[in-house]
């Protein structure tokens, strides 16, 4: 299989190369982490569906983010987990692509939601006054739709491009899941445009949201230190503080994750893999820990529903 070229109806995912004698160990906090992220992002949907003083845009964004993440994990955990545990490699050739398009595009999404989020922390600060009439509802569903449709029209002409290809060196993908350049590359075919694309498209939502993010937060502390009172200044602070952690622990995984798959040739590939899945799994994990531990209102509420029971 391995000396000639075909086209595969299906794709062996390797699981953490190098480390296949370690996958049973491996697995444990990858299973811990997986099933954390899905409590947490659940018990945040949660607080926000039950608690009238929470539904606001704020929280509104929060929870659609908690939504995207508990999906984000679901699309690749399982699997990662039944290689580990049952060396059940297969994934058919149509499930990988799928699998492929919903990673790509709810990674998407949660970047373009964080960036929702900065814009509303700015207005929140900059234009308190017009603030509800700013961010209103038809706003949100507007961007979240915009959203979406930025997720598929950047994401979906990846799938195009693999299919086009007329056949491949092997199905084996030294991989975990099944992610765009590691099934692009066992292609037997010129795959420039491909990870030109892939490039683009990495670029397009990664380096553009940084921006909005980049701008969104130096107006807001020019704001904040033009505050007279240290007491609003220190709120202010607070609120900003959150969305801050959980830029820097999505972008900085995601950016390190992306370059030294393209240019880390150094780095074993076994270390490529497990950041590969650490970017996936470990920010929708603390998505919730952090809003959980420094939002006051999501506290309290989360207190006076444990209490009631």
């Amino acid at each position: 299989m391995r000396n000639s070229t075909f086209y595969p109806t299906y794709f062996l995912l390797v699981g953490i190369p190098g480390l296949e004698h370690e996958h049973i160990w491996i697995s444990i906090p990858f299973c811990i982490i997986y099933i954390l992220a899905l409590l947490g992002n659940l018990l945040v949907m949660v607080v926000i569906f039950m608690s009238p003083r929470l539904h606001q845009p704020m929280f509104i964004f929060l929870s659609m983010l908690a939504f995207n993440d508990c999906l984000l994990c679901s699309t690749f955990a399982p699997k990662i987990l039944s290689v580990f545990w049952f060396n059940d490699r297969a994934i058919s050739f149509n499930g990988c692509l799928l699998q492929l398009f919903f990673i790509h595009s709810f990674t998407s999404l949660e970047s373009g939601l964080l960036v929702s989020m900065a814009y509303d922390r700015y207005v929140a600060i900059y234009k308190p006054l017009r603030y509800s009439t700013i961010i209103t509802s038809r706003l949100i569903f507007r961007l979240v739709i915009i959203l979406l449709v930025r997720a598929v029209v950047l994401v979906a002409p990846c799938l195009v491009l693999i299919k086009r290809f007329p056949a491949f060196k092997t199905n084996v993908i030294a991989h975990s899941y099944c992610e765009h350049m590691a099934v692009v590359k066992l292609a037997d075919a010129d795959i420039r445009v491909n990870s030109i694309y892939g490039l683009f498209v990495a670029f397009t939502i990664l380096g553009v949201d940084l921006l909005f993010i980049f701008l969104s937060y130096v107006m807001i502390f020019n704001i904040v230190f033009r505050l007279p009172s240290k007491e609003a200044r220190l709120k202010a602070f607070n609120t900003c503080t959150p969305h801050i952690c959980v830029f820097l622990s999505l972008y900085s995984m995601a950016l390190f994750s992306f370059l030294s798959h393209r240019y880390g040739k150094k780095i074993p590939p076994y270390l490529h893999i497990i950041f590969s899945d650490i970017y996936l799994l470990v920010p929708p994990m603390l998505n919730p820990l952090i809003y959980g531990v420094k939002t006051n209102l999501i506290r309290e509420e989360i207190w006076k529903i444990l209490w009631k029971h």
